[in-house]
């Protein structure tokens, strides 16, 4: 038997998947290295699998000399100059999708991988999906529909990074960027169906304007010819429902696959009489379905408990296309290969090149103010995501220049394009990134943390650690003040008798929350605890549910959500809601800088302005006429269901904490809050009129983005 030796480019959310994949579909490999510039993030994921080496660059992995394949999971811009090299060095390569960002550099790579005599593939999942493998067997391999005559696919989907503002994010930098990132699915599915099209027309829709000069083309529609089978593809990003299917019109019936469901029917012609035959045919396809459906529900289940390997559509995708792409290297060739993936890149280029070549906006002169000649006294870490933006945005408005420390910071869009702002690449979990960027720092404000994670190892490390960095490299700095965004999820906020203020400690029973909360509550004793020792001038603020331009329209202070349209509350959804605007939050924050003495201090950030869940719910129906509802639930019944999911997951063997009941009550709100320190020490005055309020935390999610004229 063949024996590998894995490298993982990239320890990112998806490593996780390809380690479970190998484990589970490949056994004959040895995952021997992962690779990440995050060298805290590798070393924990190679903890977590028992991966014994860990390198910071691709050229520590070449000379080491321990892998013959590599996974390359870096983001697409990267691909081909990872690829490239780690070709030359003789490795295998599986790219992840899309496979390069053109199709020149896609070229290349299978020149090169020829060359060399190695294999490359590329990670297109979803033609692995089980749904569209059990389609394909009836439409290609049983032909039990005739011939297929056309080909008709829906891919209306989510964007959680355009929901989230996140437009430095690279899919939302050039209209091919989001065609390669998300367009690939479908259209992989079209090609191996279909195969290679002869003829690519498309259109784009109006684009939504995210800010001036920032298009987002978030519909397209495009008609392929595949030989002489006609194939249509119309593409939505950013939907709030999720619909991914296609349907194969044939000689003798018509197939649709149900890629969001799972699910696959068939609708052909019986022998009987046109009015009997619909009506056995109707009862087929019913009967398809619901049996689908309970398959799928018995499917997920039995996984979960281990009864049956895992069989979600997304694992057992990603599983199966791995296991090809090994199967595939003794034979010399991958079979989604080089050529397979310049094919969808290709046609991503040419749906794109019908839209113009965005070009920069036109900005007027600026007279008063010129890029800062020495660097900024001020440094925000973290500070391009939700309320980072309504910060900086404060600060160019008031013409202070500022340092923008971030994983994904980007300079394209207002208000980081700003000659005020410095932007910086770093991540609050690296030292070395943190001692860059407080180089020359008086103040500085830390709303970042180091990622998240699914155990407390993993969220001391990105929450509690990462604090601690920063205050540790503030006080080595010089920085005189420190200013540490947290939340109010650090404190017990369930006993409706109790009112809380800023001299409220984090809550005492921190092991009977979440593992957020937890977080928040150990990274505020932790900051505290250097800041005594070591004369750090630290202020902690923590803000309520922070609503606003750029936020989500449903908060999970309100309850958690199956999907967009159901909210399932945390207790009866009654007592008001510790609201605050993001704007009020930076307010809050600029007048914490530039306050003269507040040595080790704690503050709340709650608003005036304290809607109901129910209210604020029915306020956002009446704004966006969506049918979104409120379920109270009682917090018996929710600790009832989290002890029932408890017991499946330590009967799959999983090593789980028993779930707390205070967490859940904590989560409900109820305590009240006395903002009146902050409001006296800093004379901070959120917004207190209900139609102000509402207008800036409601009435913006009626039309989240305009469309260009």
């Amino acid at each position: 038997m063949t024996s590998f030796r894995t490298a993982l480019i990239g320890a990112g959310f998806i490593s996780t998947t390809h380690i479970e994949a190998l484990k589970a579909a490949v056994p004959e490999t040895e995952i021997v290295a992962i690779v990440d510039r995050n060298l805290t993030l590798a070393k924990s994921r190679a903890s977590q699998w028992g991966i014994p080496n860990v390198y910071g660059d691709i050229e520590e992995l070449i000379a080491a000399g321990v892998a013959n394949v590599a996974h390359v999971l870096a983001p697409p811009d990267l691909h081909a100059a990872i690829g490239r090299r780690l070709l030359e060095a003789g490795m295998h390569v599986l790219l992840e999708k899309p496979m390069s960002t053109s199709v020149s550099d896609c070229d290349a790579l299978t020149a090169l991988a020829a060359e060399k005599g190695l294999v490359l593939g590329v990670n297109q999942n979803f033609v692995f999906h089980p749904a569209y493998r059990a389609a394909r067997r009836i439409l290609l391999d049983e032909r039990r529909l005739g011939p297929i005559r056309s080909l008709h696919v829906t891919f209306n989907v989510p964007l959680r990074q355009l929901g989230a503002r996140q437009f430095g994010h690279w899919m939302l930098q050039a209209p091919v960027n989001i065609l390669l990132e998300q367009a690939v699915h479908p259209l992989s599915q079209m090609v191996d169906l279909l195969g290679k099209p002869t003829d690519v027309a498309g259109r784009a829709g109006k684009p939504l304007q995210l800010s001036p000069g920032h298009l987002f083309y978030d519909r397209w529609s495009a008609d392929l010819m595949c030989g002489d089978t006609p194939a249509q593809l119309y593409l939505a990003f950013g939907q709030s429902f999720h619909a991914w299917r296609f349907t194969a019109v044939c000689d003798d019936g018509v197939l649709i696959c149900d890629l969001s469901a799972g699910r696959v029917t068939v609708q052909g012609r019986a022998q009987w009489p046109e009015f009997l035959d619909n009506l056995v045919t109707g009862a087929s396809v019913a009967g398809q379905i619901a049996a689908q459906s309970v398959g799928g529900a018995v499917g997920y289940l039995t996984g979960l408990l281990k009864i049956r390997p895992r069989s979600d559509g997304f694992f057992v995708s990603m599983r199966d296309s791995i296991a090809a792409f090994y199967r595939g290297i003794p034979l010399g060739h991958a079979p989604l290969d080089g050529a397979f993936g310049a094919s969808l890149v290709g046609i991503c280029e040419t749906l794109a090149a019908v839209v113009p070549i965005p070009q920069p906006a036109k900005k007027p002169r600026k007279t008063a103010v010129a890029k800062a000649s020495t660097a900024p006294e001020l440094v925000v870490l973290g500070g391009s995501g939700f309320i980072g933006s309504h910060l900086i945005s404060r600060l160019v408005a008031d013409g202070r220049p500022v340092r923008v420390v971030s994983r994904a910071a980007g300079a394209g869009s207002p208000p980081f394009d700003s000659p005020l702002v410095e932007i910086m690449r770093g991540n609050v979990a690296n030292r070395e990134d943190v001692e860059r960027a407080l180089v020359g720092a008086k103040r500085v404000v830390n709303l970042a943390h180091g990622g998240g994670g699914s155990n407390w190892d993993d969220i001391k490390r990105t929450m509690v650690d990462s604090a601690l960095l920063v205050a540790e490299c503030a006080a080595s700095a010089g920085v005189q003040r420190l200013v540490h965004v947290g939340s109010i999820s650090g404190l017990y906020l369930g006993d409706p008798s109790e009112t809380i203020t800023g001299a409220t400690p984090p809550d005492p029973e921190a092991e009977k929350r979440n593992l957020y909360s937890r977080g928040k509550i150990e990274a505020d004793r932790t900051l505290l605890s250097f800041a005594a020792e070591k004369k750090l001038d630290l202020v902690i603020l923590r803000p309520g549910l922070v609503v606003g331009e750029g936020t989500a329209a449903l908060h999970g202070g309100l309850g958690f959500f199956n999907n967009e349209q159901h909210v399932i509350g945390w207790n009866g959804g009654t007592n008001p809601l510790p609201f605050v605007l993001a704007d009020d939050v930076a307010d809050a924050i600029i007048k914490t800088l530039d306050a003269p003495s507040l040595p080790a201090r704690t503050y709340n950030l709650v608003g005036d302005v304290r809607p109901t869940a129910r209210e604020f719910v029915q306020l956002l129906v009446d704004a966006t006429g969506r049918p979104i509802a409120y379920h109270p639930q009682s917090v018996d019944w929710l600790y009832a269901a989290e002890l029932f999911k408890w017991g499946i997951k330590r009967a799959t063997g999983k090593s789980v904490d028993v779930p707390s009941r205070r967490d859940l009550v904590s989560r409900g709100l109820a305590a009240q809050f006395d903002c009146s320190d902050v409001k006296r020490d800093l004379g901070w005055h959120p917004v207190a009129d209900r139609a102000t309020f509402i207008a800036r935390a409601v009435d913006i999610h009626r039309t989240p983005f305009v469309r260009a004229p």
